[in-house]
């Protein structure tokens, strides 16, 4: 059973989200989620990754995979278990990213977002989401100032 993560770039506000993001990943973990699949991009993704690899200290089952849009893509190895290629092959450049994005939502039972507003690629994957009835927790609702 899979997690995935989608947010906004840049709209990171402080350590309250990084609380509110490990004890939904801690609720996953403990419902029997143990793949979490991350995009790689933003301060969101990463700051996703960073917290699942904390937890991954008391549950040494979880796996933390980057699923790369471009086989050239570059990325921090440390941080992640494995790296995965979908089947993007005969996709245009320009929509490997949402096509990736729509590729780890199937993937996954549940997606943890950090979506404030209706435009951008993170709304637009959670937006996928939603029409697909995966569980999706939109961790913004959880913060008193958004």
């Amino acid at each position: 059973m899979s997690v995935t993560f989608c947010g906004h770039g840049s709209e990171i506000y402080d350590n309250n989200i990084r609380n509110i993001l490990m004890q939904e990943i801690e609720k996953a973990v403990n419902s029997g989620e143990n793949e979490f699949l991350f995009g790689g991009y933003g301060n969101f993704d990463m700051l996703a990754a960073h917290v699942v690899k904390d937890i991954k200290n008391s549950y040494p089952q979880i796996r933390l995979i980057l699923v790369i849009p471009y086989l050239s893509m570059s990325f921090d190895a440390d941080i992640y278990d494995e790296s995965v290629y979908p089947p993007l092959e005969k996709v245009p450049r320009k929509l490997a990213i949402i096509k990736r994005n729509e590729w780890m939502i199937d993937k996954s039972n549940t997606v943890i977002a950090f979506v404030k507003h209706n435009w951008g690629g993170a709304a637009m994957t959670m937006e996928y989401a939603v029409k697909k009835k995966k569980n999706v927790i939109n961790i913004i609702k959880n913060l008193k100032n958004p």
